[in-house]
């Protein structure tokens, strides 16, 4: 399931972007035109420091628990077709610059059967944020699942990783959330607020926080709802786009 901010709060790191949104496109869901990139979008150089050191094995950010085992179940539609995207947090750990990660397995389908499969690595450190290390995506061509060209992992051809979820998310923060120029991954987070009230099939939530994301490669705004000890329970496209995807089920 998938940054952006006017004030920009560093987690020790600098939070940065150094491109510029492409030039607006026609899109083919009857819009005419790409949305424009939000005032907040972040434009300079991009160079987090991470140590290893610094990391913990276990995430518990109230906003993004990851505990092996459990498993989110979304229903939505995107371009008018229904899909479902079931997140797994596995009990798997992947090393990456020398940080122990947990393993999240994505997996889309339409009318049952997967189109996209994602494997996503993250890692908490000690003040508690949540770092997003890099994803091994697949997508269906042709009956077989081939890598994706966005799939990156933090060191390995210049990919830099980014923080998925602060400790302490504040309105007006905005942050990077992954950089991978060639492959296109350049997300980053804009926290709207944390107030909000919303329902969704899996129950009716309070004091939600609410998040807006962008990408200078695929100009559209994603709208996020967080909720503490759930996690991520609806995401929206709110320009640029048609998709919609909302928390039906959460077990573990």
């Amino acid at each position: 399931m998938g940054a952006k901010r006017i004030r920009m709060v560093p987690v020790g790191i600098g939070l940065i972007l150094a491109f510029l949104p492409p030039a607006a496109q026609a899109s083919d869901q009857g819009e005419s035109t790409a949305p424009k990139p939000p005032e907040w979008v972040l434009h300079a150089k991009y160079a987090p420091v991470v140590d290893p050191a610094n990391f913990v094995s276990k995430i518990d950010n109230r906003y993004f628990p990851l505990k092996p085992g459990t498993g989110f179940h979304y229903q939505g539609v995107k371009d008018g077709s229904p899909q479902s995207d079931d997140m797994v947090v596995t009990h798997g750990v992947k090393y990456v610059l020398g940080i122990r990660c947990t393993v999240v397995r994505d997996t889309v389908s339409q009318h049952g059967k997967p189109l996209e499969r994602t494997f996503d690595w993250y890692a908490q450190d000690k003040q508690g944020n949540v770092w997003y290390m890099g994803e091994d995506a697949r997508e269906l061509k042709n009956g077989r699942f081939v890598r994706a060209s966005d799939s990156w992992q933090a060191g390995v051809k210049h990919a830099k990783p980014g923080v998925i979820m602060r400790e302490h998310p504040r309105a007006g923060d905005v942050y990077r959330q992954e950089y991978y120029p060639p492959g296109g991954a350049l997300d980053q987070a804009h926290v709207v607020r944390t107030t909000a009230t919303v329902r969704v099939p899996a129950g009716t939530f309070r004091r939600v926080l609410v998040t807006d994301e962008w990408s200078p490669v695929e100009p559209q705004i994603e709208r996020k709802y967080y909720v503490a000890g759930i996690g991520e329970i609806k995401e929206q496209v709110t320009a640029g786009g048609h998709e919609q995807f909302q928390l039906v089920r959460l077990g573990h």
